[in-house]
């Protein structure tokens, strides 16, 4: 271990804070407690510990090396190179926190523009400088309904189309916490998951109604007709997104929502076996001061020149903390800087091209699936680039055989909707080619036996 401070220096310190040894920092530690023997393995060099991390790693199954349909939250969309050339400067790849102004531009004007790019995209008129992840985001939209209505209206109405896992960490947040419940509607099939059942399941307890767009099953709904029967009810209405599809979909803003969230882990962020990503997080004008998080803004300074500060910065937990809507103040700030480099490398028109084709490749994909002897596509609606399949065999034994041919099948959807029998999601991006999907279906379709044999 590298100790960067000599013996004298050490004394030093210790005597300005008025100890005489290391050890004794350590006083209110039970003495029984304070160094106890590890059970380690004798120690390594530094080549043998490279060796054995990269035989480790050797053992991960790398999507550079594999055709990959699964995604059901994370996607494998192409990342362009100069995403991480940029993040990895110096001055982005150490900064953290943006607290003094004076010395944090740069930080500063990044996340501005961050924010800027996801307000525009989701057609909301503010964003924060963004939360952990899409799970994240979704349960502290339902913190925010509770504060809208200081406590008064109790219930979250939540469509079953949103990620399970999401509905999972709302319920750990607000589940029966001042009385607050989470309610899913009890469904069966993917029909029933539909905008008209939520409106009339909205009622005058309802806080706030949550949906997903597309959903957690690829379907993309119209919500311009709920989200006025939500308001009407005196209710908010919170949409959770996947930004790609936005470059081809009507906006959660121009149908209505209150507030805005999702995953922004596809815009140039890699699936790196579940994280870090990035929380989105946007609202209406009118609620931005109930909004968690960062937020940056544009003024100029005594001089006349354009600058960037955090505003309405009260509602954290490090000032005024007993008035704080959230306990959430870090940002994502790497991966929010590599979303909006992503953005800004593509454009309006890039995004556009790169729905269009997830779109088409979906599309292409599910017909296909869809002809083989056995298999059956449920999306019998508009879908983006996801949909659900339903197999002849469990789809663990689908998977297995797939893996053994190098591709990644769809996530099982067994255990958490066994009602749809062996159901499989499938995820078609810009990175499965035709050649993909053919072979994919190919090995589906067993027709890779002959070979084998």
């Amino acid at each position: 271990m590298f100790i960067p401070h000599s013996p004298a220096e050490r004394e030093e310190m210790l005597a300005s804070i008025g100890v005489k040894s290391i050890e004794d920092l350590f006083e209110a530690v039970p003495k029984a407690q304070r160094f106890p023997r590890l059970d380690l393995l004798p120690g390594l060099t530094e080549m043998e510990t490279a060796a054995q991390l990269k035989e480790m790693a050797e053992a991960n199954f790398s999507l550079e090396d594999a055709s990959c349909f699964l995604g059901a939250g994370a996607y494998r969309h192409y990342i362009p190179a100069a995403i991480d050339n940029l993040i990895s400067r110096g001055e982005f790849y150490t900064a953290y926190t943006p607290y003094q102004p004076e010395i944090s531009q740069g930080t500063l004007q990044a996340i501005f523009e961050y924010q800027s790019l996801i307000a525009r995209l989701t057609g909301m008129d503010v964003s924060n400088a963004s939360h952990y992840d899409g799970a994240t985001s979704c349960a502290e939209a339902g913190i925010l309904a509770y504060h809208q209505y200081r406590g008064k209206r109790k219930r979250i109405l939540v469509s079953a189309g949103l990620h399970p896992h999401y509905q999972a960490v709302m319920r750990t947040y607000l589940q029966d916490f001042d009385g607050m419940r989470i309610d899913v509607p009890e469904t069966v099939s993917l029909d029933e998951i539909n905008p008209r059942r939520l409106a009339e399941m909205t009622d005058d307890s309802t806080a706030m109604v949550v949906v997903q767009y597309p959903d957690f099953f690829g379907q993309v709904h119209d919500f311009t007709e709920l989200a006025a029967a939500v308001h009407a009810k005196g209710a908010l209405f919170c949409v959770c997104v996947n930004p790609i599809a936005l470059g081809l979909l009507k906006t959660p803003g121009e149908m209505g929502a209150d507030v805005v969230v999702g995953e922004g882990q596809p815009l140039g962020i890699p699936p790196a076996m579940g994280g870090p990503y990035l929380g989105l997080f946007a609202t209406r004008k009118e609620l931005a001061r109930k909004m968690s998080g960062r937020i940056v803004g544009e003024t100029v300074d005594n001089r006349g020149q354009k600058g960037y500060v955090l505003t309405l910065t009260a509602r954290e937990q490090h000032i005024r903390r007993e008035k704080a809507t959230s306990n959430i103040c870090s940002n994502q700030g790497l991966n929010a800087l590599a979303a909006a480099i992503y953005l800004s490398l593509l454009g309006k028109e890039g995004l556009r091209s790169v729905a269009r084709l997830c779109y088409d490749k979906a599309h292409y994909a599910a017909a296909k699936i869809g002809s083989i002897p056995g298999f059956k596509v449920l999306n019998s609606g508009t879908f983006f680039h996801e949909f659900v399949v339903v197999c002849p065999e469990p789809v663990v034994a689908f998977n297995e055989h797939l893996l053994h041919h190098s591709i990644l099948g769809g996530y099982d959807l067994s255990s958490d909707w066994p009602s749809l029998g062996n159901a499989m999601l499938v995820a078609v991006t810009e990175m499965n080619s035709k050649e993909d999907i053919d072979n994919f279906c190919h090995v589906l379709a067993g027709d890779d036996h002959d070979h084998e044999a």
